[in-house]
């Protein structure tokens, strides 16, 4: 009986030992890895950047359909680029290390600008920064989604913003005006006119006569004196030169005209700004400046003066 006894001791301790072994094994096998870290992504900081919102044109001016913003990492904002807000070196060169969480990244950064508090409320809005380019006229092409720099757009107050503004083939003149040939003063930059032009003329007996005949017709009005956009709240503009938009062909045209008389400046209406532009066609040197129709009434004839 001992022996048997002995037995079984020795199987169930064999057994009770080859399980710890089991246990210890599944479980050691469990906490031997270190658990996967879970990898989390670096929040990348971000800034405004003023792109443009289609592909423009050399000689398009930027309105503000023509412009949007656009989020863009701060680390590769360059200093050309229109930002809604400041962007120091500092934060565009900060390196980045793995242990560092984007709330320690931006107290660091903020500490070695040094001013940033101090140009926070300095900082631009969308509607500021967007400003400093509306109105202007694109000197360089810009396609779609590209920044806007300064280097490819002319402003109003800068040097060969004029020439930018010029149709291809098309020139400047200036000629002089006052209140009370440009309709009022409510021809403004961008309107549409027509061109008279004032003259005595002498008649073969000695006497003299004045005369009004069409020069131009649907000619771009540019700039009023230096103002090549009116205000929004400058319903007329008042100045001595008016520049249009010519021809070579119609610029003589306009010079012989303005060394005749005095020429004056007819607005027309936005419905008519499609119509033929340039020059209108003189009167023959031989043809009657007036003319007479026959009218017949109630069996009676009589003859009306017609002016051409």
């Amino acid at each position: 009986m001992k022996a048997s006894r002995y037995v079984v001791i020795g199987i169930a301790a064999i057994a009770a030992l080859l399980l710890a072994f089991l246990v210890r094994g599944m479980i050691g096998g469990n906490g031997s890895q270190p658990a996967a870290a879970t990898p989390v992504a670096a929040e990348v900081p971000q800034v405004k950047v003023l792109v443009a919102a289609r592909d423009l044109k050399v000689g398009e001016r930027l309105t503000e359909a023509d412009l949007t913003w656009k989020d863009w990492p701060e680390s590769a904002v360059t200093a050309a680029y229109l930002t809604d807000r400041p962007v120091t070196p500092a934060a565009a060169t900060a390196v980045k290390s793995p242990e560092e969480t984007p709330q320690k990244v931006e107290a660091k950064t903020t500490d070695a600008a040094g001013k940033a508090v101090e140009a926070a409320d300095k900082m631009l809005n969308p509607t500021k920064g967007m400003d400093a380019v509306l109105g202007g006229v694109v000197r360089e092409e810009i396609l779609a989604n590209e920044p806007i720099i300064m280097r490819k757009v002319v402003r109003a107050d800068e040097g060969g913003f004029m020439a930018v503004m010029l149709a291809p083939g098309m020139r400047a003149m200036a000629v002089p005006v006052s209140v009370e040939n440009t309709a009022g003063g409510f021809i403004l930059p961008g309107d549409r006119v027509d061109i008279l032009v004032s003259a005595e003329v002498r008649k073969s007996d000695g006497q003299s006569n004045f005369v009004a005949r069409p020069v131009l017709r649907n000619v771009k009005v540019l700039a009023i004196d230096q103002a090549v956009q009116a205000k929004a709240d400058q319903p007329s503009v008042i100045g001595a030169t008016a520049t249009l938009e010519l021809t070579p062909e119609d610029g003589q045209a306009l010079a012989q005209a303005k060394a005749q008389g005095t020429l004056s400046l007819m607005l027309r209406s936005y419905a008519d700004v499609g119509g033929p532009s340039g020059r209108v066609a003189a009167l023959p040197q031989n043809a009657p400046a007036d003319r007479k129709v026959t009218v017949i009434r109630n069996g009676q004839s009589s003859e009306v003066p017609v002016s051409r």
